[in-house]
């Protein structure tokens, strides 16, 4: 507007003077400026260029996927196997998941042994409902299985029990007749090693009763039964001095109520399959509360199954129990590696052949340390000429009932 006002204002025939003024860069600085520019240039071009990324510089968001692990099978609905009140109970802790291993050490309360016990894949606590048994389970009647929310448990169908069907074959006619003796060797499933030298080196007579521990027990319990064996299932039970002697996982406790202890019976139950009966693994001071056994037997004899008790406490209830629900029943006479000599175990051994004559059946449990398996296996070779006939456990349970 100034510019305007000042050619108004001048006289007619004079020629007016421009003001304004123009800002001119120094010739340095405006080549400074250029060089940035083309570099800027350069660096785009050489980026869109040489750049691997396909997308040539556009941006990118990148999002992290993790992977999402489906429920446990605890979690499920629990199936007809499972009473009503039990699948409303608090439920245990969920069993070590596929692929998982689980590493629970035992101590022995007497000895201050320590065991490691490890609970490994294929955990029959994450099969599904559609789950099937194993196939190389041969000899497993299907009938005699049904859904549980672990697993396959064992069932009575069509007249048939698991303590028949699954008995090792033994002559009984000649068993009632002579002297028996029955040898359960104990503790198998926890350690391969220790597990195949009772089922090879012994003969098929003994019987093999299995943990539910161990990476995994179902296929050595199958190995037991191919070579004849009849077997058991150990079901952990709380002793007296629990925490500090520990079974290992799904215990069943005092502590908690009949339907808590059911459902982890039911967890044990699944763990292999073929067993023709049950058995105490520890347990003294759950074996000697009636109100805590009483379910555990009557649930076990509603199944089939024999009860065998290991002896280890003289306050059990088991045997009662069972004479109240007419089941299959035997009791420990002797523990043959109390004390794990060569010398005690055959002193052992001769009260055994003793008690077998005097009253016609004897019942003896070992573990299967190497000593046990040695001498076992040398005293079982003599049996015959001394008159005393080794027998599986079942018969001598049948041949006790009878008698």
């Amino acid at each position: 507007m100034a510019e305007a006002a000042d050619e108004l204002s001048t006289p007619l025939g004079q020629q007016t003077v421009s003001k304004t003024r123009r800002l001119r860069l120094p010739f340095t600085a405006m080549q400074a400026l250029a060089v940035l520019l083309g570099l800027v240039l350069v660096g785009f071009v050489g980026v869109a260029l040489f750049n691997d990324n396909p997308l040539g510089g556009e941006p990118v968001a990148h999002v992290a996927l993790r992977k999402v692990e489906t429920p446990a099978a605890a979690d499920k609905q629990a199936p007809a196997a499972l009473t009503e009140p039990a699948a409303k109970s608090a439920a245990p802790k969920s069993p070590a998941a596929a692929g998982d291993a689980k590493t629970v050490t035992i101590i022995d309360g007497s000895s201050g042994k320590r065991q490691d016990v490890v609970i490994g894949a294929g955990d029959p606590a994450d099969k599904t409902d559609s789950d099937a048994p194993p196939a190389m389970m041969t000899g497993i009647d299907q009938r005699l299985l049904e859904k549980s929310r672990y697993g396959m448990i064992p069932v009575v169908a069509d007249g048939l029990k698991p303590f028949t069907v699954y008995a090792a074959d033994a002559d009984r006619a000649k068993a009632a007749r002579m002297p028996v003796v029955a040898i359960v060797v104990a503790g198998l499933g926890v350690g391969a090693a220790k597990t195949a030298d009772a089922i090879v080196k012994l003969p098929a007579a003994v019987t093999l009763a299995f943990t539910p521990y161990g990476a995994d027990p179902g296929k050595l319990a199958e190995r037991a039964r191919s070579q004849r064996h009849e077997i058991l299932l150990q079901i952990p039970m709380e002793p007296f001095d629990y925490p500090d002697n520990d079974p290992g996982p799904q215990t069943l406790l005092t502590s908690l109520n009949s339907e808590q202890n059911l459902d982890r019976l039911y967890w044990h139950l699944s763990r292999l399959q073929g067993y023709a009966g049950i058995a105490n693994f520890m347990g003294a001071r759950f074996v000697a509360t009636d109100p805590m056994m009483q379910p555990i037997v009557r649930e076990a004899a509603k199944r089939g199954l024999g009860y065998f008790d290991d002896g280890s406490t003289p306050r059990s209830v088991a045997q009662s129990l069972a004479a109240g629900q007419a089941m299959p029943f035997a009791k420990a006479d002797f523990t043959i590696d109390a004390v794990p000599t060569s010398a005690e175990i055959d002193r052992t051994l001769v009260k055994l052949e003793t008690l077998a004559k005097e009253r016609g059946t004897a019942v003896g449990v070992a573990s299967a340390l190497p000593v046990s398996i040695e001498r076992l296996g040398a005293w079982i070779k003599t049996l015959e000429s001394k008159g005393i006939m080794l027998v599986p456990l079942t018969t001598a349970m049948l041949k006790s009932k009878s008698g």
